[in-house]
């Protein structure tokens, strides 16, 4: 049985969601991209990372370019966790290590592998699967349900 979810009631803004991992280079990065391109009308993306690289993974970048037709360096950049507002929600990408605590009401891991330094079909498998489960999570916010 799921929990409900606080951001349902009517009226209520949007949800701040967080994309973590290490470097905010590329799942996070991928996350925050798809999240406002599909699901931007239910909450607010954000990514950072506990130790952010210098720049956004090339390969996330053009592969993002070509298939969603989104240009991630134009909106987005490498964010520390104290360049975050405030969030309500908090999902790690699998990174393998102890992420710190950051104050939410709904934290979840989605256990993705980096694929930097992988082939093109590795990232597209990332980005495909970051996708479904962005608009799963649209849809438990849009029902109210956060399980």
């Amino acid at each position: 049985m799921g929990r409900r979810c606080p951001f349902s009631a009517a009226g209520r803004k949007k949800p701040k969601v967080a994309f973590l991992c290490v470097h905010n280079s590329c799942r996070s990065q991928i996350a925050e991209a798809l999240g406002k391109e599909l699901a931007g009308d239910i909450f607010e993306s954000f990514s950072a990372g506990t130790e952010p690289g210098a720049q956004i993974n090339p390969d996330a970048v053009r592969l993002m370019k070509q298939v969603y037709g989104i240009d991630m360096e134009r909106t987005q950049y490498n964010k520390s966790l104290t360049q975050l507002p405030a969030v309500d929600i908090v999902v790690t990408m699998g990174c393998n290590v102890q992420c710190p605590t950051l104050p939410c009401s709904h934290r979840e891991d989605w256990g993705l592998d980096d694929p930097s330094g992988r082939a093109d079909s590795e990232f597209l498998a990332v980005m495909e699967r970051i996708e479904e489960k962005i608009l799963d999570l649209k849809r438990r916010i849009q029902t109210g349900v956060l399980e």
